[in-house]
């Protein structure tokens, strides 16, 4: 209360100032006074009612007149019997008592804590990520948020969740254990701090195929698409939707192998060749060795040949290190 009687009083000394240095002392005050009473309603006006109902009600009031004289003065024109009478006042209480009630309604929600969470929803769509069935099953989406190279919004429309229960219900084992384990990564997904996940129910009925509405739901949001599928990698692409693959993060992350290289490998398996045989490394990089056939189920030592980057991964082909080190004896004695 001090400080309102404060603000009114250095507002009447001002008054007081000007008025006589003009020569009007009591006119000064009076006006200090009426201006200083003014700001104070004014105060108290926004205190009671919101800064955002305020600035509604003039808004819709300003709205309001400004609709009652573009109808007004065409009428006006049209017909000239309207000069002079009231008609124009009546226009201009309508339309300014009307756009006073709906701004004031409407300026209630018109504050600033509303206006950040806008703002903050714009900024986190441009952010949004919509999630495809396959990289919820796979799990490694997990790993890749927890290390924190993914956040922000999490999009999962309603039409995926219902793929992935439909997966979970089915009578095939591996396909019912492949659904439940996507069910608990999303479960998973859910209580991260970094990560909001949204659920919508856009289902586009007029689109058949899941990755088709996947496309257009990530259109329509302005969002990414994370997916292992190469198809709706390259369709989504196509239609200008920015995919982020797990898979080809995956690649990117590969420790680098360069012809030359020295590696030891578990020979697990024979390979298409009646002489070769296959290993791998700890990511599930395919190692192809060539007359190593018969060193099946062994650990061995093999030199890299030559690397091979294909969409779906790397393949690298390597010789046994004792055949390397045969045909350097040979180049050697030449």
């Amino acid at each position: 209360m001090l400080y309102r009687a404060i603000f009114f009083l250095v507002f009447v000394a001002g008054g007081y100032a000007i008025g006589l240095r003009e020569g009007a002392d009591y006119q000064g005050i009076l006006w200090g006074a009426g201006i200083g009473l003014i700001a104070l309603i004014l105060e108290y006006v926004l205190t009671m009612v919101g800064f955002g109902t305020v600035i509604g009600g003039l808004a819709g009031l300003s709205i309001g007149l400004l609709f009652a004289k573009l109808i007004y003065f065409p009428l006006r024109t049209i017909f000239t019997s309207m000069d002079g009478t009231y008609i124009g006042l009546v226009f201009n209480a309508l339309f300014g008592y009307s756009g006073l009630l709906l701004g004031l309604r409407a300026g209630k929600d018109f504050t600033l804590s509303n206006i950040i969470k806008a703002f903050r929803s714009r900024a986190e769509e441009g952010y949004a990520k919509v999630i495809d069935t396959s990289v919820i099953i796979d799990g490694r989406i997990v790993d890749v948020c927890e290390a924190g190279f993914i956040e922000g919004t999490f999009i999962i429309p309603q039409f995926i969740l219902q793929e992935l229960q439909h997966i979970a219900d089915s009578t095939d084992s591996l396909r019912r254990t492949r659904g439940r384990r996507g069910l608990d990564i999303l479960h998973k997904i859910q209580k991260m701090t970094t990560i909001t996940v949204k659920i919508v129910d856009e289902d586009f009925p007029q689109i058949k195929e899941v990755d088709a509405k996947l496309v257009a739901l990530a259109r329509m949001m302005g969002a990414k698409i994370i997916t292992n599928d190469f198809n709706l990698n390259k369709v989504a692409e196509l239609q200008g939707v920015t995919v982020l693959n797990l898979n080809e993060l995956a690649n990117a992350v590969k420790p680098v192998v360069l012809p030359g290289e020295r590696m030891n490998i578990f020979i697990a398996k024979e390979g298409k060749e009646s002489s070769q045989g296959v290993g791998y490394l700890d990511d599930g990089t395919m190692v192809v060795v060539d007359n190593a056939r018969r060193r099946i189920n062994q650990q061995t030592d093999v030199i890299v040949t030559s690397v091979l980057q294909t969409t779906a991964g790397r393949m690298i082909f390597a010789k046994l290190k004792e055949d390397a080190d045969r045909e350097e004896l040979k180049m050697a004695r030449h």
